[in-house]
């Protein structure tokens, strides 16, 4: 049995609604910003560094104390807050000789908040 099935997602035209990909142009951001934005969300990739951020929500936290909540070694926690810190989603501030993380700012609380309202649809 021999069935011909339509390609349904390939489009030989070149435009159709030139209006409409003329008004979303306009709107595009520059792709430098787009690039720092998938730059962005692949930090969240990482579960451990979601968990950080999660564990920073509700307080500062040194490395040896997040590496306790998350049973995982101070190495590996100050890799990926090294990783979190490039990305300016956390902060430091030094108390003698412990060094305390925290959120950058209210912004990253509000991505990670809107990506779980998503995921738990």
């Amino acid at each position: 049995m021999n069935s011909y099935t339509p390609d349904i997602d390939k489009c030989d035209c070149t435009i159709i609604h030139e209006d409409v990909v003329n008004e979303v142009s306009k709107h595009m951001p520059d792709e430098e910003n787009l690039l720092d934005l998938a730059d962005l969300f692949k930090v969240f990739g990482d579960s451990t560094r979601v968990k950080i951020l999660c564990a920073l929500f509700k307080s500062e936290m040194c490395v040896c104390d997040i590496a306790a909540l998350l049973g995982m070694t101070k190495s590996a926690i100050s890799h990926q807050l090294r990783v979190l810190k490039q990305s300016k989603l956390i902060k430091n501030r030094r108390d003698g000789k412990v060094v305390y993380y925290s959120l950058d700012d209210e912004h990253v609380k509000n991505i990670f908040d809107q990506g779980l309202a998503h995921v738990s649809e």
